[in-house]
Parts: C-alpha cells; sequence; structure tokens
C-alpha cells in the first residue's frame, strides 16, 4: 500500500480507538449512571449523529475545494478540544454538549480519510476502503476491550483516555499528514479528462441515493447493539466488561479475519454479492440474539453480525467511489457517511422507543424485517447507471 494509505490506517486506528473507549458505553452512562431514560438517551445519540452528519457534508465540501490536510486538522482539532473539556466535566449537560461538538469535529473528518484513501490508491478498489475498514476495527478491538474494564473501576477515567487518544491523533494529523493536498491535487489534474458527462452525473447520484437507502437500513439495525442491546445485557445482569468484551471481539475478528474475507473476495468478485451474503448473515445474527439470554449467545450472535458486516460495510463507499464523477469524490463519501449517522442517530431512538413502549423480542422482529430493504436497494441502484451509459456509448 502507498506510504499514506499506511498513515491513514494508523490515525484512523488512534482515533477510533480513542472514540471506542466512550461511544460503546454512552447508553450505559446515561441510563445506568445518570439515570435517564432510553429514549432520552437516544435522543442525545441522534443529536450526536445529526452533528456528524454536518460534518461529513462539510468535509466532503472541503475535500473536493480547499485542502484535505487543513480539513482533517479542523476536524481533529475540534474533537480533540471537545473531548478535553469532556474530561473535566461530564454531568448532563455538557456531556450533552460536547458529545454533539465530538460528533461534529469527527464527521468532518471521517469522509475526508476515505476520499483521501480513493485519490492516493485509486487502482487499489475494495481493497483501499478496506484497509480503512479494518483499522476502525482494530481501534474498535482496542478501546473496547480496555474501556469497559476501566469504565468498572470508574467511567472519570474513560473520558481521559478519550481525550488523550483524540490528542495523539490530532498530533499525528498535524506532523504528518500536510503533503496529501499535493497527493490530491495529483490526482484530480491527472483525471480531467475523464469528467462524466451531466447525463451520467445525474444518474450516479440517483444510484446513489438507493444505494444508501440500504445502507441507512444496515446501521438503523447495526446501531441497536450501541444502544438497546447495550442496556438489555445489563438489565438482565451481564457485567460491563462482558458488554465491552463483545466489541473486542467484533474488531479482533475483523482484523484476524481478513483472510477469509479475502477469501471470499477473490471467489465471488461480485460486491452486489457481497452485501446479499452480509445482509443474509446479519439478519441471522438478530435471530440468534432474540434468544439470548446469557453472554455466550450473545457473542455469538456478535461474531454471527461481525462476518456480516466485513462483507457488507467496505462495500459500499467502494461503490460510491466508483459512481462518484471526478471532482466529486469527497462529497460522494461525505454522503454515504452522512447516511451511516443517519442510521446511528435514528437507531437508537427508534429502538429506544419501540423497547420503552413495548418489548426487545418485538424490536427484533422489526428489525429483520427492515433488513429485507438493502437487498432490493441493491440490485436497484446501478440500473440507471447502466442505462445511460448506454445512452452515452450510443451518442
Amino acid at each position: 500500500m502507498p506510504r499514506y494509505i499506511w498513515l491513514l490506517v494508523i490515525g484512523t486506528t488512534i482515533n477510533v480507538t480513542g472514540a471506542s473507549f466512550l461511544w460503546p458505553l454512552n447508553t450505559i452512562y446515561m441510563h445506568n449512571e445518570l439515570g435517564k431514560t432510553l429514549a432520552f438517551a437516544g435522543i442525545v445519540l441522534m443529536l450526536n449523529q445529526a452533528a456528524a452528519i454536518m460534518g461529513n457534508f462539510l468535509g466532503g465540501f472541503l475535500f473536493d475545494r480547499f485542502s484535505p490536510y487543513k480539513t482533517i486538522l479542523l476536524g481533529t482539532g475540534t474533537a480533540f478540544t471537545a473531548a478535553l473539556t469532556l474530561s473535566m466535566n461530564h454531568s448532563i449537560v455538557p456531556y450533552t454538549i460536547l458529545l454533539i461538538v465530538i460528533g461534529f469535529g469527527s464527521g468532518i473528518t471521517i469522509p475526508v480519510m476515505f476520499a483521501m484513501a480513493g485519490s492516493v490508491w485509486p487502482e487499489g478498489g475494495r481493497k483501499t476502503f478496506n484497509a480503512i475498514y479494518v483499522a476502525q476495527n482494530l481501534g474498535v478491538a482496542l478501546g473496547a476491550s480496555i474501556g469497559g474494564y476501566v469504565a468498572s473501576i470508574s467511567f472519570d477515567y474513560i473520558f481521559m483516555a478519550n481525550a488523550f487518544m483524540f490528542g495523539m491523533f490530532f498530533l499525528l494529523v498535524l506532523t504528518t499528514y500536510k503533503g496529501m493536498d499535493e497527493e490530491k491535487n495529483r490526482s484530480m489534474s491527472t483525471s480531467i479528462l475523464e469528467q462524466t458527462s451531466q447525463i451520467k452525473s445525474k444518474a450516479a447520484f440517483n444510484g446513489l441515493l438507493i444505494l444508501s437507502g440500504g445502507f441507512l437500513i444496515a446501521w438503523i439495525a447495526y446501531s441497536q447493539w450501541q444502544s438497546t442491546i447495550a442496556s438489555y445485557t445489563q438489565d438482565i445482569g451481564i457485567p460491563l466488561e462482558q458488554y465491552s468484551a463483545l466489541w473486542a471481539i467484533n474488531g479482533f475478528l475483523i482484523v484476524l479475519g481478513q483472510p477469509l474475507v479475502s477469501f471470499i473476495t477473490k471467489r465471488i468478485t461480485s460486491q452486489k454479492m457481497h452485501i446479499y451474503i452480509g445482509t443474509i448473515i446479519m439478519i441471522l445474527s438478530f435471530v440468534v440474539a432474540s434468544f439470548a439470554e446469557m453472554f455466550t449467545m450473545f457473542a455469538g450472535a456478535m461474531i454471527i453480525l461481525t462476518l456480516g458486516e466485513m462483507l457488507i460495510f467496505p462495500a459500499i463507499p467502494s461503490l460510491a467511489n466508483e459512481l462518484a464523477p471526478k471532482g466529486r469524490t469527497g462529497f460522494y463519501q461525505g454522503f454515504v457517511n452522512s447516511v451511516a449517522a443517519a442510521g446511528r442517530m435514528t437507531g437508537p431512538f427508534l429502538g429506544g422507543l419501540i423497547v420503552d413502549l413495548y418489548h426487545i423480542n418485538l424490536l427484533f422482529i422489526v428489525l429483520i424485517f427492515l433488513l429485507v430493504i438493502p437487498f432490493m436497494t441493491t440490485y436497484l441502484y446501478d440500473r440507471g447507471v447502466k442505462k445511460s451509459g448506454s445512452i452515452i456509448a450510443n451518442k
């Protein structure tokens, strides 16, 4: 992999490790430590992800028109400042406000990392985005495996660790990422003759909208593990350290399972088929989770879920990168990351509402039916693009 891909991988790992000290425990902290309802916790997380959506669009806009380096610096600096403040004051009002600011800062950074990876190593295809995805989940594994034990001692240390890792990421960006502006400019200048026609651009955006509909559903379902299922495990007596261990299993399995993913993707090259298979596996994980009453069953459901996401989640930004006209890479990656944030935003609130009013078993039934939608969106998203390509060829 090119040098800057490695720098992006290292930065992503550090950043997500810091974030993973905190995000799996947000609902537990608000519900169990601060005494707030699941619906209230869902609203706070919804605001956090709404801010992330705003950050995603801003980050994508700034990548396409200005400096990737300064954009990442802006995002990391904002998140680090908020995390440092949060480490000193995390009662409910500052907690809510600063979590929103962290969401905005991190939201600026993430699409730029993906768009920069696609610019630096376009020939890498799925491998390019899979490298960032694996780095994200290595960070999840490291942060979650340590975070649960730290939180069982004191939540104060969680906020301190979060701020420390964000500070490390900020310093890495400050000292090593500046040359990425030149890499982005070189990519754009060598591709100027490849500009897509207006007909194809419109079809590509429509395809992005359709593809993103299924991605939204996948994230609404996935976010339940970070919110309603997290709180449910506490209610049935599973220790906090064991819940955090689920995310350690998730992250380490993604890293260690790459040979399996490579084996599958080399034999099944269609990224559409990756999404189909991954969605079936994800549905199976919620079936298992609906019967879970002890840690081992939740761990089994998490392993199944992880196998599904390993096929789905790298495929979406890769397909978005293929759809993106030149000069619109940042916007397309910002849009995809915004959809993921929208799923994380609405998922905890909707899930919390269903559990508060009814029962978690109903939630599992709803999720299983919703996960039929990604099959349809994946099948349909590129039909207009292929048709527009034929029109252009005929012209």
